[in-house]
C-alpha cells in the first residue's frame, strides 16, 4: 500500500532498475529524491516524471567520493524533515575487463560504491528515518555474495571484477542484518534484496552481454519492500526477488557481522 505523505530516496536513480522504480513510483503520489551523478540525466528524468503526481527533487553526487555522499546527505536534509524509504539502489557491476579501480579516497571501487555509501547514507540518514517513522532501508544487493578477506578486504591481491561486486553485497547484506539488530523494527527496518538474475540494464549488458529475468521482475521485488504491508516490522531480513531467503551463511556469523562493522565504520569514519 503506497502512502502519499510517503518520501522516497532512491540512489542510482537515472538508468536501469533505480529508473524504473522511480518511473513506477511516480504516479502514485508522495515525495520522490532522485540521486545520480550526471546532472543533465536527473533533469531528464525530472522532466520527463513531473507531470506524475509525485513531487520530484533531484540530488547529485558521486558516491564513490565520501564527502560527496556527505553533500548528498545534506542536500536531502535541505530538502525533507523526514524519510519514510531509503532504497540503496546504485551501485557498479563486475565491469567489462578485470581492472581493480580506486575511489578518490583509496579504497576499491565496488566497494566504495556498493557497500560503503550505502552504510554511509544509512547511518547518516537515520535521524530522517527516525522522524518518518515507521520506515524502511531497502538494500538492493544480489545473489552473487562472497565473504570478505579481513586480511585483504581492498582485494589488492587476486582481484577480479565479480569477486570484488560479489564481495561488496555480501558486506551490504552483513551490515544490513547488524544495522537491522540496532534498530526498533516498528520505527525502521532494514532487509536487503536479490532483486532479480542479469536484468537487461547497462551495468549487466557491459559485465555479462546477455540477461535471464525481465527488468519488471526487479522493479516488482523493490516495489514489494518499499510498500508490502506484509513487511511491517520485518527486519534483517535477505530476500531472492520477493521471496524471504538466505543469504550465504558467513554474513550469519557473529564475528563475521562484528568485525565487517568495525571496518565499515573505520572506513566511512562513522560510528553508530
Amino acid at each position: 500500500m503506497h502512502d502519499p505523505d510517503s518520501t522516497i530516496l532512491i540512489t542510482g536513480a537515472t538508468s536501469g532498475l533505480g529508473r524504473a522504480v522511480a518511473e513506477s513510483l511516480a504516479p502514485r503520489g508522495g515525495h520522490l529524491i532522485l540521486h545520480g551523478r550526471s546532472p543533465e540525466r536527473l533533469n531528464e528524468l525530472a522532466a520527463q516524471l513531473q507531470p506524475e503526481a509525485a513531487t520530484i527533487d533531484v540530488v547529485t553526487a558521486d558516491l564513490s567520493e565520501l564527502s560527496q555522499v556527505e553533500e548528498l546527505v545534506e542536500q536531502v536534509y535541505e530538502l525533507t524533515d523526514q524519510l519514510t524509504v531509503l532504497v540503496n539502489n546504485a551501485g557498479l557491476g563486475k565491469g567489462a575487463s578485470d581492472t581493480r579501480e580506486e575511489s578518490a579516497n583509496g579504497y576499491e571501487l565496488r566497494l566504495a560504491i556498493n557497500h560503503l555509501a550505502a552504510f554511509a547514507l544509512s547511518l547518516r540518514l537515520l535521524p530522517l528515518l527516525e522522524t518518518g517513522a515507521p520506515s524502511r532501508i531497502v538494500n538492493v544487493a544480489s545473489g552473487a555474495q562472497e565473504p570478505i578477506d579481513f586480511n585483504d578486504p581492498q582485494l589488492e591481491d587476486g582481484y577480479s571484477g565479480n569477486r570484488a561486486y560479489a564481495q561488496s553485497k555480501f558486506a551490504m547484506v552483513t551490515t544490513g542484518f547488524v544495522l537491522a539488530s540496532k534498530l526498533p523494527a516498528e520505527v525502521v527496518t532494514v532487509n536487503s534484496l536479490h532483486p532479480a538474475t542479469l536484468m537487461p540494464t547497462r551495468m549487466v549488458e557491459e559485465g555479462y552481454g546477455h540477461t535471464v529475468d525481465e527488468l519488471q521482475t526487479g522493479v516488482d521485488a523493490v516495489l514489494h519492500l518499499i510498500e508490502s504491508d506484509a513487511l511491517e516490522a520485518v527486519t534483517g531480513q535477505y530476500f531472492s526477488i520477493q521471496q524471504q531467503s538466505t543469504a550465504h551463511q558467513q554474513a550469519y556469523d557473529p564475528d563475521v557481522q562484528h568485525r565487517l562493522w568495525e571496518l565499515s565504520q573505520q572506513l566511512t569514519g562513522i560510528t553508530f
